[in-house]
């Protein structure tokens, strides 16, 4: 309420958050979710202050000041009548056991960088273009986390039902901390839900924070998928660190206006990138996944400004422009769009909207089993949805299809590892770990650019590379062509191609199908940094950057190899004086001895 509610900001003592909200020309709160019919609210509805109070604040119903007067008014006990409001356990139960209540849950969607400069400075139309498909991509992902992941749980967690309706509290912001433009909404997702019988139980938080990333993929999918098409658009990928994922920005929008507008993301990137160097000095390797994620969070701790004063949108729009006017002039800015369309349009005449099902299963388990080893179906999902927006690069797609290729990898490739046991609950589908029995990539070394030294492919490139060497084996399949054509139905997902009643074989329709997606794929793929390592390093180019590199590494060791014989001779110059006057001191005390008569001079030696 102090934050959120207030658009990141710190409102004054005692000032009602609705006057606040309006002084300040901010967009209220409105409730979200298949859960609000059970409390008595609408989707769309105003969030309000005693409504956040209640429900956030003290985990009862958003109408409990009236339900709890007409139950005093019936003569029912003031502690009865305020328990008969709370949803699910009090929370003072809760804080007697000595544990902190988790009342709700918060996450945040927001588009890509690109897509936040075009609305940011885009015209009236684009904006409302861009402000529509982030609302259904919202709305898409929450029925998504109702419909497919959200539980309810019960008996320490030995119990558990599925939660189809949620309660959600959404708060749309249109700037980050630092006044630049960001769009994004806060989507306050109450920990609580009911079962089947009507009562209020905790939900599965473990289960939720699981499937973030998938949720976060297909609100990325459908986001973009959207405002390419409304606005003519198309993506590109485009490489924020080395060898890891790329990230699908529009095509058209200048790298300049990314890092105008992501002022945030440049300060916690430089911090970023110190606090990596103490990693690797202290553990000696870089950071796998999981320890990137931390200190990203806390780089992101770090560079974390004090709280702002909000200011309504269209004074930030007005402001927004005047400075991307003074830093690359009206040209640049005027004609973003227009640059952008055009980006689009080329980039769509060469990619058609076809996605080969068979490919992008085999693409999707290469790539998730060499970045995971041992993976769960969220995970197919998710790289499926990725797959989807780097081979379409914006088209439309048909619903569904990434679930129908998630199966499908999972079938074609996938080897369960958990194994149920006898008298304990049978594991839901999306609880099963599996695994595949691809052959482990190895790895190889890629060249530096700019000077610097070669460094280890990553997991990410290594998965890219095992993931071209089973499409190739797919597409290499020789099959004689079928006598007839077969009449059964097709897959419901997919891929259609003129020339299909010409009968090629599946070795043909996977090579038509494989220059599409080839297509599509990002361009640094396709130029041998992430191909078959003997491929790569008998390329000439690679071979003469692998001889500089050779050469300067010999240098520099007869160089070391110089001064430490430079400093042998200096250390040697220096002990020589001393040295001789030790050995003129003993040949005169050895030349005064006489030899012993009985023993005589001895032989010589």
């Amino acid at each position: 309420m102090r934050g959120v509610a207030f658009g990141d900001g710190r409102r004054r003592v005692g000032q009602a958050l609705k006057d606040a909200q309006e002084m300040a020309g901010l967009p209220p709160g409105v409730w979200r979710g298949r859960g609000l019919a059970a409390l008595g609210l609408t989707a769309g509805q105003t969030v309000t202050e005693r409504q956040m109070e209640l429900v956030f604040g003290e985990g009862r119903h958003p109408d409990a000041d009236r339900m709890e007067r007409k139950l005093l008014d019936d003569g029912a006990d003031p502690e009865a009548a305020r328990l008969a409001t709370v949803l699910g356990q009090p929370i003072e139960e809760i804080e007697r056991r000595k544990q902190t209540p988790l009342i709700a849950l918060d996450f945040v969607f927001r588009p890509q960088a690109s897509l936040v400069v075009l609305w940011a400075l885009g015209d009236a139309r684009t904006r409302r273009v861009i402000e529509r498909a982030h609302e259904r991509a919202v709305a898409k992902t929450l029925r998504w986390l109702e419909d497919e992941v959200a539980e309810v749980r019960w008996a320490s967690g030995r119990e558990r039902a599925k939660a189809p309706a949620l309660v959600v509290a959404a708060f749309r912001h249109f700037d980050n901390r630092n006044g630049f433009p960001l769009l994004h909404e806060h989507c306050l997702i109450l920990n609580r839900a009911q079962r089947p019988d009507g009562s209020w139980y905790a939900l599965d938080t473990v289960r939720l924070y699981k499937h973030i990333v998938a949720a976060d993929t297909l609100y990325t999918l459908e986001m973009t998928t959207e405002a390419c098409e409304k606005l003519g658009l198309a993506t590109v990928p485009r490489e924020v660190t080395p060898g890891l994922r790329p990230v699908m920005e529009i095509a058209g929008v200048d790298q300049e206006l990314i890092d105008w507008s992501s002022t945030r993301r440049r300060r916690i990137e430089d911090v970023l990138e110190g606090i990596t160097d103490e990693y690797v000095k202290k553990h000696g390797h870089l950071p796998g996944e999981r320890a990137r994620h931390g200190l990203a969070w806390w780089a992101a701790q770090e560079t974390r400004p004090d709280k702002k004063s909000p200011r309504p949108l269209d004074q930030l729009l007005a402001w927004w422009r005047v400075s991307a006017l003074l830093k690359f002039g009206q040209r640049m800015v005027d004609g973003l769009l227009q640059r952008c369309q055009a980006a689009g349009a080329a980039i769509r005449a060469r990619v058609g909207p076809w996605v080969d099902t068979a490919l992008a299963a085999a693409d999707v388990a290469a790539v998730v089993f060499t970045v995971r080893g041992i993976f769960s179906r969220r995970h197919v999902l998710a790289e499926a949805r990725r797959h989807l927006l780097e081979t379409l690069r914006g088209r439309a797609y048909v619903r569904g299809i990434d679930s129908h290729i998630a199966d499908r990898a999972l079938e074609r490739y996938g080897r369960q590892l958990t194994v149920p046991q006898k008298g304990r609950r049978t594991p839901a589908p999306d609880q099963l770990s599996y695994t595949a029995d691809f052959a482990w990539p190895i790895r190889w070394w890629i060249a530096g650019a700019d000077g610097k030294p070669p460094r280890e492919s990553t997991w990410y490139e290594r998965a890219r590379g095992a993931s071209f060497a089973l499409q190739n084996a797919i597409r290499a399949a020789l099959t004689a062509p079928p006598a007839v054509r077969d009449e059964a139905p097709a897959a419901p997902h997919a891929v259609d191609h003129p020339g299909w009643d010409a009968a090629p074989t599946p070795a043909q329709r996977a090579a038509a199908i494989q220059a599409h997606q080839q297509a599509a794929m990002p361009q640094e793929y396709l130029e041998g940094r992430t191909t078959d390592p003997v491929t790569w390093a008998t390329l000439p180019q690679n071979l003469a950057r692998i001889a500089a590199i050779t050469r300067a590494s010999e240098a520099r060791g007869r160089t070391v190899e110089e001064q430490v014989d430079q400093t042998m001779q200096v250390e040697q110059a220096k002990q020589t004086p001393a040295a001789d006057t030790r050995r003129q001191e003993h040949e005169q005390r050895h030349s005064t001895e006489q030899p012993d008569p009985g023993r005589g001079a001895g032989p010589h030696r």
